[in-house]
């Protein structure tokens, strides 16, 4: 769904028409169900005219132009698209244009290709719109022919920030989209030349079969790109299964012979719980469906920050293949399509969203597809807002009349694989659990007497090239700007054995989703649980779920703690405002859940530490090292 489709002529006399903006807002709300934010439209209002203007002087006023046109592989849009097809053979052409109305930009420090723009962490525009280019080519252009271009609009740069650009991008393989700024955009050279510039030379306007192809085409994984995502994948060592995890994939293989044979409708539920390798089976059947014929999978997951790992994990190649369902269920699925879901505890499934007794996209997704695939534990479920469940999922294949299978991992590789550790963990934080003596030998477990300790203890890992890294309940503040320098807002006060107080800080990982320190090694919040520096700042619930560590560091905040009767929780005392307006017998069992999840991500060894007390003189009753 595209804001406009016409001629470039057309859009240019349509911008004279007052209500022009308005029918544009009014169908993008239409189509993605909110209102585009004042930004949003300001940038259309100030970009939209510079780019037809250029367009419309370059003798171009024939070709056809979409606006806000979506990629819905990946829930993106292009800013427009513009088609046309060769004088010379006819064949059609599409040029992706992004937009910018950039001023000025430094360089990122992180990444040669990240700028900060106006306190924001941007892509470089070249390396954005060949990012768009690549998806046309490998979603849209094998199917119908077509050849795909990009180019860069920014009509508020000035020469030297436009050559400043070009030479940040002069080496690689962005340097193949044009960036064109002010004074190239208002030439006194002859059209022809300007067309060239903007990539459009060469062409006509394109016939209507060709435009209804283009309109029409399903977007679809090529065969190609299934290729190199599965050989990808399979490099990837990490992704290598043993034991129940191949159990697992055999099963969902069934599940696609099945459909292949045009059974669809199944619903295959794999439980387990910390280090079971949900996530590795989830990305290994990925490749195997990849490889099938006819294949057109996805696997996608809640979670922004396991998004980005993983693609980071398997390239670049996969974009559009495994993607964010916090973005919406993406495009051209079919009963072909075996849909994996990592990390399903974390869907946003609330039930006053529901349109009837089940998750909307989960019935949306299961009638819509050959197989769904949910990877689940539901002891990690830690919003309202979240969560579905086991039982949940068979009432769905029920309702829908859909095969249902369920999958349980035993056996796990996390925690040094000690299942006395995970079912020390469980007991430890269960509502009605009575914890018990730590008597395991197979794993490194106790008791911290300070927040030093801690970080004395995981930096001593880190020189010893081990993972290592701190993580706490969301009670203490979070405003640290998205640039460096982080506050130290994680701020812990406590007696030490001479009777002296001590204060120890550390900042929470950074919000920015990308690297945003050079010497100071600060990682985005995605790359906080793996990437060099993040042993210097505390990580959340939200940043560790789905992660590992060697070791791993436990603060236990003042919103969770020990009486005589049992676990007590205490929400006035988070800082989380997903959960901290709810009743305290309402908010222990995410509290709960919080907790366990940041005890398991220690592959190694794991150290707790308590702000509270008595919760603290309970822990050490439970941990005769300590």
């Amino acid at each position: 769904m595209y804001l406009f489709d016409g001629t470039i002529a057309q859009a240019a006399a349509q911008l004279r028409n007052p209500q022009f903006h308005a029918e544009c807002v009014r169908r993008f709300t239409d189509a993605y169900g909110v209102a585009p934010g004042p930004s949003e439209q300001g940038s259309w209002r100030r970009s939209w005219p510079a780019l037809l203007k250029a367009l419309t002087a370059a003798g171009l006023g024939g070709l056809r132009i979409m606006l806000e046109y979506p990629l819905p592989g990946t829930g993106q849009r292009a800013d427009a698209v513009v088609l046309g097809q060769r004088v010379d053979d006819a064949k059609l052409v599409a040029v992706v244009v992004e937009l910018k109305q950039w001023e000025q930009a430094e360089r990122h420090a992180g990444d040669a290709l990240l700028l900060d723009v106006g306190g924001r962490v941007e892509e470089h525009p070249a390396r954005q719109v060949g990012s768009y280019v690549h998806y046309l080519t490998n979603w849209v252009a094998e199917s119908i022919d077509m050849e795909v271009r990009g180019v860069v609009i920014m009509h508020n740069a000035g020469p030297s920030f436009v050559e400043w650009l070009r030479e940040l991008v002069a080496r690689g393989p962005s340097s193949a989209y044009p960036i064109l700024g002010q004074t190239d955009l208002e030439p006194e050279a002859p059209a022809r030349l300007c067309a060239d510039q903007m990539v459009c030379g060469g062409l006509e306007p394109p016939s209507t079969v060709l435009v209804e192809r283009f309109v029409e085409t399903q977007h679809l994984p090529s065969p190609k790109l299934l290729s190199r995502v599965a050989d990808a994948i399979k490099g990837v060592g990490g992704f290598t299964l043993i034991g129940d995890q191949d159990k697992a994939r055999l099963h969902i293989r069934d599940a696609a012979v099945a459909v292949e044979h045009g059974r669809s409708g199944h619903v295959i539920v794999v439980t387990g719980g910390p280090g079971t390798g949900k996530t590795a089976i989830a990305a290994r059947v990925l490749g195997d469906l990849c490889l099938r014929d006819g294949a057109n999978p996805r696997l996608l997951t809640p979670s922004g920050a396991l998004t980005k790992q993983l693609s980071r994990a398997v390239g670049a190649t996969a974009r559009g293949l495994i993607t964010n369902i916090a973005k919406g269920i993406p495009g051209g699925l079919s009963e072909s399509s075996i849909v994996l879901i990592d990390e399903a505890h974390r869907l946003h499934t609330a039930t006053k969203r529901r349109a009837t007794e089940f998750s909307d996209i989960l019935l949306r997704l299961a009638e819509r597809t050959g197989a769904i695939v949910l990877f689940l534990d539901e002891r990690q479920i830690i919003r309202p807002s979240e969560g579905t469940t086991l039982e949940e999922l068979r009432r769905i294949a029920e309702h829908l009349n859909q095969a249902f299978t369920h999958i349980d991992l035993t056996a796990q590789f996390r925690c040094a694989g000690s299942q006395a550790y995970l079912r020390w963990i469980d007991d430890l934080f269960a509502q009605e659990g009575s914890p018990s003596l730590w008597l395991g030998e197979d794993y490194d477990l106790t008791l911290a007497e300070s927040p030093l300790d801690l970080e004395t203890w995981t930096n001593a890992h880190i020189a010893r090239g081990s993972s290592a890294r701190i993580a706490a309940g969301f009670c203490w503040p979070w405003n640290s700007p998205t640039k460096p320098p982080l506050l130290p807002e994680v701020a812990i006060t406590w007696g030490d054995s001479g009777g002296n107080e001590q204060t120890w800080k550390l900042p929470w990982n950074s919000r920015a989703g990308e690297v945003i320190g050079d010497e100071a090694e600060i990682p985005g919040r995605p790359y906080w649980a793996t990437d060099t520096g993040g042993h210097r700042q505390v990580g959340c619930i939200y940043t560790a779920q789905g992660f590992e560590y060697d070791y791993g560091a436990v603060i236990i905040g003042e919103d969770l703690v020990r009486t005589p009767s049992g676990w007590m929780a205490r929400p006035s005392k988070s800082h989380d405002r997903e959960v901290n307006h709810l009743m305290p017998e309402k908010y222990l069992f995410y509290a709960l859940n919080t907790y366990r999840v940041l005890a398991t991500r220690g592959t190694k060894g794991t150290r707790l530490y308590s702000t509270d007390p008595y919760t603290q003189r309970f822990l050490r009753t439970l941990l005769p090292g300590a």
